[in-house]
């Protein structure tokens, strides 16, 4: 007797199993070991994460801004030489970015290189490329502003229509004084300025990002979550404030605010905290009695998880990071070539990087469910708690002045030195791992190979006006000690 697939499935029962059942037989399995110490892990921000998770209850999808369109492949250029970066940025968008993150030298992220920050570099370094089709942002840089200008004139120039544009400005007073100390004007003066060019920006009808929130310099100087989320949504509203002294409505002001983020090899965590994100920043639209708007949210692979050793490894490090943007509901998504640790990246580290965004968009379609962790136990949960530390961090930043002051005071270097020694530690003492690295490291280093460029440290002439919060990888951090 022969019974078809369709009514096989329909005649089988599973039992139903509950949670008591199920810890029952976990405790079997553990045979005496502690299930706290075996099952139970935490975040650095002190999060219990649970082995098994029941399915949430109440839950709403946290998608992209536009959750039809597939996130934008960035691709980042860092070239100090404008011509070769030039055919970098050409070729990138011929083999499929659809986004360039134009990182200048002076940067907090550019990690020993970049861009010469003038107009003439700009002009080069966009020679050809079809700017109505290609999402450009310029990263946090110093002179943020004028770069803006220089922009727009180049844009005017070269006739582009204005509807058809993609920009982010990527200005970030914030990221710029915790990278770099520099603030060329007193905090005062900053925000007394900031006003007049907003209203200029307006005047001009830039489309896209104006403001962001980067929090991706405080991530890599060792941020937890929670700390990262509290800081950008701090430098969110700061941006308000501004836009307010501008005499600019908030309900229209508050689209053209961005955030970027780091993601690391925490799968789940990424994901929960790109999630947190559009939560708090809603809640923070509510507050400011302004109609929510989604967050434009840029997505960028950790520079702290990355290592000199065996730097094959953190092609899978960045594969689990991007993928994690990407489920997350990033807007855009940068790749960092797996060989930055070493030197500038050369084509071929360059292609690995787009290319591992091209699969996970074109052969793995990670887009094509809007927000795949929707009503998932584990990830509302974790989403859920990181928006209360989050909460608590951003109060905290607001009770000490606002996140320029508290910058100004060191309060918030202070706790995310803590937390990078904390996390640190629990790698001295073998709680953590780092493949490669502290576990089954390579008995011989693979050559690689890197363009010629001089690496440029950050000036220092900003360590009078702000403690500096520097780029560190854990590696580094490891060998520092032995």
């Amino acid at each position: 007797m022969r019974m078809d697939a369709e009514n096989a499935v329909g005649t089988v029962k599973f039992p139903a199993v509950d949670r008591e059942r199920w810890l029952a037989l976990a405790a079997k399995a553990l045979a005496g070991m502690s299930f706290e110490e075996a099952l139970v892990s935490h975040t650095d921000d002190g999060i219990r994460i649970e082995p098994l998770y029941e399915r949430a209850a109440q839950f709403k999808p946290l998608t992209r801004k536009n959750p039809q369109a597939p996130w934008t492949i960035v691709q980042r250029v860092d070239d100090p030489d404008p011509a070769r970066a030039n055919a970098q940025a050409l070729e990138d968008i011929a083999q499929g970015a659809t986004g360039l993150s134009l990182v200048f030298e002076g940067a907090p992220n550019a990690f020993g290189y970049g861009l010469p920050g003038t107009a003439e570099a700009l002009q080069a370094v966009l020679e050809n490329v079809a700017l109505n089709r290609t999402h450009i942002r310029i990263d946090v840089h110093p002179a943020s502003r004028a770069m803006a200008d220089w922009l727009v004139a180049l844009l005017t120039k070269r006739r582009a229509d204005p509807a058809k544009l993609r920009l982010s400005f990527g200005i970030d007073s914030a990221a710029i004084f915790a990278g770099t100390g520099r603030l060329r004007m007193s905090i005062e003066a900053l925000q007394a300025s900031m006003p007049q060019s907003l209203a200029h920006f307006f005047a001009l009808g830039v489309p896209g990002v104006l403001l962001e929130a980067d929090g991706r310099v405080f991530h890599n100087a060792g941020a937890t979550e929670a700390q990262e989320l509290g800081i950008v949504l701090a430098a969110a509203v700061s941006h308000l404030k501004l836009f307010e002294q501008a005499r600019q409505a908030l309900i229209y002001a508050a689209p053209h605010i961005g955030f970027s983020l780091s993601v690391d090899q925490d799968q789940f965590l990424s994901m929960a905290k790109i999630r947190a994100l559009r939560r708090l920043w809603e809640r923070a639209q509510q507050a400011c009695s302004i109609p929510p708007s989604s967050a434009a949210i840029h997505a960028e692979t950790s520079y702290r998880m990355m290592t000199a050793k065996d730097p094959e490894t953190n092609i899978l490090r960045t594969t689990l990071a991007g993928f994690a943007a990407a489920a997350g509901g990033a807007d855009s998504v940068s790749i960092l070539p797996h060989t930055i640790t070493l030197g500038l990246p050369d084509q071929f580290a360059r292609r690995i990087a787009r290319n591992t965004q091209l699969i996970l968009a074109g052969e793995s379609h990670v887009d094509f469910v809007a927000d795949p962790a929707c009503g998932s136990g584990g990830i509302e949960a974790l989403t859920t708690a990181l928006c209360d530390a989050a909460w608590k961090e951003f109060q905290r930043i607001e009770a000490e002045g606002g996140i320029l002051a508290s910058l100004s005071e060191g309060h918030i270097q202070n706790r995310v030195l803590a937390a990078r020694e904390a996390r640190t530690q629990e790698y001295r003492d073998g709680k953590r791992a780092l493949v490669g690295t502290t576990l089954y490291p390579a008995k011989q280093e693979a050559p690689v190979k890197t363009l010629e460029a001089e690496r440029r440290p950050l000036p220092t002439d900003g360590a009078a006006f702000c403690q500096r919060l520097d780029a560190v990888r854990i590696d580094e951090l490891l060998e520092a000690v032995g």
